[in-house]
């Protein structure tokens, strides 16, 4: 509530202060309460050329012009303080009630008085200030850029993909950490250690958003799994809680577990926590929505029990051998393969494609056998995958079921599906659960049932057999959502250094 009270003052503000700047600059204040007209007068009492209404109409630039206007308003009163014009840009619903209301503040007519030239290192200051505090504003609110680091996407959204990623397309969610560094998500470039405080932590709040979450949109968000972070793998390739699951907590907590995932061996250094805006993001695409049952079933993924339509560009893993001396390496290449995927061949023993790739590749001389993997239910992945049940049979392809929590949905709970919704009620809305003599309390409380706080999602890579998604640590919650990737603006080929021209201004989240 007192988020949208704050964005009322915001704009309420606003036009309260041009109500009293305009009757100090001698025109009829009620022009400042008429949408688009008070625009127009506001330019022309600052004295801006008609470039700056074309300004105004055009998304995350009118940030900008809106925020110089602000500046401009200062000016022609004269004043000129660096910290003063600072503040202004931060809070102008304060500041320009504060200018129109100052008695002794006069109005200057920039046509006939022009504003004093300042001198070039106050403008550099001025100018760098100014794009810091416009670009949080825009990044925060509307949207961001980033770039595909990874082929767990493949061959949706491919690695050197660059997306503009929409905020307002769920809402822009509220900074929940207020100290850290702009322009930093959690550590500093170069130097190293955390861009912010931890202290205070803000409640989270969205604003409203254009659309929903729907099926298959391609979603940014925060890693769920990433509260406690391994420091050996901050980007969560490998988990605290897979750690746990392995070698047990106190082993885990001394920090001298050394792992080996196929590439040497890595000591796993002492885990360390985050705030849940400054979780790795991660994207995904979204399968499953709050209060749907689902199962995946020989790679198919069932939702209430009726299958629905796989991606087109979905990878899934291939068994394949080559006629001897074959170069693998370059004929993969040659057929689309990334080269991540290629060097991780001797590993996993697979090579991701989609159809259309398998199909293509299995013509080849070079290839004497191409065979898709579907990886059945095993006991011994019950400690490894979602819900981390000793002794559930279940794979990344014969997976669940599993039921995805809603707002307001009461839960039945029992020693059976507790595990599944533990970390809802604990980690994510902040309970306590323990379970005495066959019997579940919550916060204290015996209980067998549960109100949901929130909505919760259920997130698949599209590259199916080289993903770390909701198979491994559940559930995204409402409030780790970050925006919706929109559009690719460029793509550059890691492997080959050449742009993807015919990946620009692709639809990001197309399927």
């Amino acid at each position: 509530m007192i988020y949208d009270i704050l964005l009322i003052l915001y704009f309420v503000g606003t036009v309260f202060g041009l109500w009293f700047v305009f009757k100090k600059a001698g025109i009829a204040p009620w022009k400042s309460l008429v949408p688009v007209y008070n625009i127009v007068v506001w330019i022309k009492l600052c004295n801006k050329k008609w470039t700056w209404y074309v300004g105004f109409l055009i998304p995350a630039w009118n940030v900008f012009i809106f925020l110089l206007m602000v500046v401009e308003t200062a000016k022609v009163f004269r004043r000129y303080g660096f910290w003063e014009q600072t503040f202004a840009v931060i809070f102008p619903w304060v500041y320009l009630p504060i200018l129109g209301l100052k008695p002794n503040w006069e109005y200057h007519d920039p046509k006939v008085d022009p504003p004093a030239k300042v001198s070039e290192s106050r403008d550099w200051m001025d100018a760098i200030v100014f794009a810091i505090i416009a670009a949080v504003i825009i990044r925060g609110n509307i949207f961001e850029l980033y770039n595909i680091p990874s082929s767990s996407m493949e061959k949706s959204l491919l690695v050197g993909d660059y997306l503009l990623v929409s905020k307002l397309a769920y809402g822009p969610r509220v900074e929940m950490t207020p100290l850290s560094l702009p322009l930093m998500h959690n550590t500093v470039p170069l130097v190293g250690g955390k861009s912010y405080i931890g202290w205070p932590q803000l409640p989270y709040h969205r604003y409203k958003g254009y659309s929903q979450v729907k099926r298959y949109d391609a979603v940014v968000f925060n890693f769920p799994a990433g509260d406690t972070v391994l420091a050996a793998f901050p980007g969560g390739q490998y988990t605290y809680y897979q750690a746990i699951e392995e070698f047990g907590r106190e082993a885990v907590m001394s920090g001298n577990v050394v792992v080996n995932l196929g590439e040497g061996p890595v000591r796993l250094g002492k885990p360390f926590a985050r705030p849940v805006n400054k979780r790795e993001n991660y994207i995904k695409r979204c399968i499953g929505l709050p209060g749907e049952d689902l199962q995946v079933i020989d790679q198919v993924v069932y939702i209430n029990g009726k299958p629905i339509k796989t991606p087109t560009d979905a990878q899934t893993g291939y068994g394949v051998s080559f006629v001897p001396y074959t170069n693998y390496n370059k004929l993969l290449d040659k057929y689309g393969v990334s080269q991540e995927d290629i060097h991780s061949l001797p590993y996993s023993g697979y090579v991701p494609l989609t159809v259309d790739m398998a199909n293509s590749l299995k013509k080849s001389e070079s290839v004497a056998s191409l065979e898709c993997l579907v990886e059945p239910a095993d006991p011994k992945n019950g400690r490894t995958l979602f819900p981390f049940v000793e002794g559930n049979a279940q794979s990344v392809d014969n997976f669940g079921p599993v039921h995805i929590p809603a707002k307001g949905e009461v839960l039945q709970l029992t020693l059976e599906n507790l595990p599944m919704f533990r970390r809802v009620i604990t980690t994510y809305e902040g309970n306590t659960v323990e379970v005495k003599d066959g019997k579940i309390f919550i916060n204290g409380q015996q209980t067998d049932t549960y109100t949901v706080k929130q909505n919760y999602y259920w997130m698949m890579g599209d590259n199916r057999h080289n993903s770390q998604d909701s198979r491994y640590w559940g559930f995204v919650p409402e409030d780790h959502i970050v925006g919706k990737a929109r559009w690719v603006l460029w793509s550059k080929d890691k492997d080959h250094g050449s742009i993807r021209w015919n990946r620009c201004l692709k639809n990001a989240s197309a399927f």
